[in-house]
């Protein structure tokens, strides 16, 4: 046992990190979803009393997964056809679902039954261990909104009776899109946390990659599995830069590039380049991979070729129509054609909800000389962040 928990909110972090990634087992085994989170459930209770005297185990996930799984005997006991699923159990490792499981139970949540919100919404909750709020954050939406979407999406997988296997190749291409932007977004949420427990978290960075990886090695040539995993390893390959010793975010403008993983970089542009080469279809992971990849390869901020950005932006929003990428957009743009052009597109978006929105008006309204306006616009992008690191840039800016 680690016998020191410094606080209740890192043993609740604890806690919850590995409670998340139980349920991919539990479902496997007892082909219910209902089941699976209550016996989650039990066993977060149980550490949340016990941990605090005892400390947090060495290995958490299989000590939840040990207290779930004798929760689940219990239940099963009671159950008529107990004998068979008695005996799967008793012969499970004291470990979690292996990561193919995961892909597995993705692959199911991703029923296209399912309205496409109530797929990544459910798979993201259920699979990938997020929260309400870090989903309702992804997918810019009200917790309430996203709460319901999960308790509508579960009852409808059980009333159906919606099976736990990885579809039929014919089923795979009307739900690769909902896969695809689960492991996007659990990528996401680690990159850079939407939390205010820390500021990015390498584990769900860790599954992000690896169930992409395990995607792509299921479907060699679908060209977008093969974008989302050069993307994921090309932003991977500055994570020695991203942050300070202090835990400091670093603006990729600022960042030591002699610290990028230039290996990881080449890897994943020859990854990139392959796939485009031989598919010649291009789609919203390929190009933002392609973005990435100009970043990457710049050998200074100043030698970015904006142009070039601004070009494969514009290439997405025509796949892709988003005002987040068209946020993301006004950035090259006002490289290419100055900020005055980019703060106009910028405040056409309804976007008044997400930090970045304002952070990027105040940038370029500093770059503007408006300064009391970019003054404000940062206040409100304070108000609306929880990521501590992000928090201190924009306090840090504040004070200027």
């Amino acid at each position: 046992m680690n016998a020191d928990v410094s606080t209740e909110d890192e043993l609740a972090r604890v806690v919850r990190d590995h409670a998340g990634r139980l349920a991919g087992s539990l479902v496997s085994l007892l082909g219910d979803f209902s089941a699976a989170e209550d016996l989650v459930q039990d066993a977060v209770e149980i550490a949340l009393r016990r941990w605090p005297v005892e400390g947090i185990p060495d290995r958490p996930d299989a000590w939840l997964f040990t207290v779930a799984k004798r929760r689940g005997l219990d239940v099963l006991r009671r159950q008529q056809n107990y004998r068979a699923k008695l005996a799967e159990l008793q012969h499970q490792d004291e470990q979690p679902a292996a990561s193919d499981d995961r892909l597995r139970l993705i692959f199911t949540c991703c029923h296209p039954a399912l309205a496409r919100e109530a797929q990544v919404a459910l798979t993201l909750r259920v699979v990938c261990g997020l929260t309400t709020a870090q989903i309702a954050a992804a997918l810019l939406a009200k917790e309430t909104a996203v709460a319901q979407r999960i308790t509508r999406a579960k009852r409808k997988i059980t009333d159906a009776g919606i099976p736990y296997r990885i579809p039929r190749d014919d089923e795979l291409p009307e739900r690769l899109t909902e896969v695809l932007t689960v492991i996007y977004l659990l990528f996401n949420e680690g990159y850079l946390s939407s939390t205010a427990e820390r500021a990015h978290s390498r584990d769900l960075v860790d599954d992000a990659e690896w169930l992409t990886a395990l995607l792509h090695g299921l479907l060699p040539n679908e060209p977008e599995a093969a974008g989302l995993l050069a993307l994921i390893r090309l932003h991977r390959a500055r994570t020695a830069a991203r942050f300070t010793p202090a835990g400091e975010l670093v603006l990729l403008e600022d960042q030591d590039r002699t610290l990028w993983d230039q290996t990881a970089i080449a890897e994943a542009t020859a990854l990139l380049t392959r796939t485009a080469h031989r598919h010649h279809a291009p789609g919203p992971y390929q190009l933002q991979a392609a973005i990435a990849a100009c970043h990457s390869e710049a050998p200074t901020w100043a030698e970015t070729d904006w142009r070039q950005i601004l070009v494969l932006y514009d290439m997405l929003l025509t796949l892709q129509p988003s005002p987040v990428t068209c946020l993301h957009r006004s950035v090259a743009l006002s490289f290419v054609e100055g900020p005055a052009v980019a703060l106009a597109e910028v405040d056409r978006l309804a976007l008044d909800t997400y930090p970045l929105f304002h952070a990027t008006r105040a940038q370029f309204l500093r770059d503007l000389g408006r300064d009391a306006e970019a003054h404000v616009a940062d206040e409100r992008a304070a108000e609306l962040t929880a990521n501590p690191a992000q928090l201190d840039l924009l306090r840090e800016r504040l004070a200027r």
